[in-house]
């Protein structure tokens, strides 16, 4: 191979190799759909639809989502701005066409402190909507689970002295962080 073509080739190689949309690159700031994007976590839905979540260094955490026919991914979307550095846990877990979302994040966390900021948050309509909550200085949420079906999650944090929850209702959103003593 010569001149202009092995550059062209050798270019789309590193691009592959080390392009990734929503780690801060050019991709997840010009809003590109890559058609093999790589994540932190992805799942498939029931109906064969994929979604993937990263986290952006300075951007927070990153959503995409790819019909069940395997097109394009959709642009990349914000789900929650932080400027934290990634820390503990980015999860996803699928209930019906309902998502959600656990990120635990923080400046010293790999120090053992707890996260800065925890967030719950949970897709619907299509994955087009998204409703976050933000807990601040906490151990982190362990686990989201639906309450009899996808219109009613709970995500939970458990210790031996604690029971610390938070209900999601669709079409209300998040209501208060309880602390259960056990």
């Amino acid at each position: 191979m010569r001149g202009a073509r092995w550059l062209a080739l050798a270019g789309a190689v590193i691009v592959v190799a080390c392009g990734r949309p929503g780690a801060g690159g050019d991709d997840s700031a010009t809003g590109a759909s890559p058609t093999h994007a790589r994540f932190d976590e992805e799942i498939k839905l029931a109906d064969g639809r994929r979604v993937g979540v990263s986290y952006a260094a300075g951007r927070g955490v990153l959503e995409q989502h790819q019909d069940a026919e395997g097109g394009a991914w959709s642009k990349p979307r914000i789900v929650y701005a932080t400027q934290s550095n990634a820390c503990q846990s980015l999860g996803l877990k699928a209930f019906g066409d309902t998502v959600a979302v656990i990120a635990n994040w923080g400046y010293y966390c790999a120090d053992g402190d707890p996260p800065d900021e925890s967030i719950a948050a949970v897709g619907t309509a299509g994955l087009t909507h998204w409703d976050t909550k933000v807990t601040k200085d906490f151990d982190g949420w362990e686990k989201a689970t639906a309450d009899g079906d996808a219109r009613r999650l709970t995500f939970t944090n458990s210790s031996t002295e604690w029971l610390t929850r938070l209900r999601w209702y669709e079409g209300e959103g998040f209501g208060e962080v309880e602390n259960i003593r056990r």
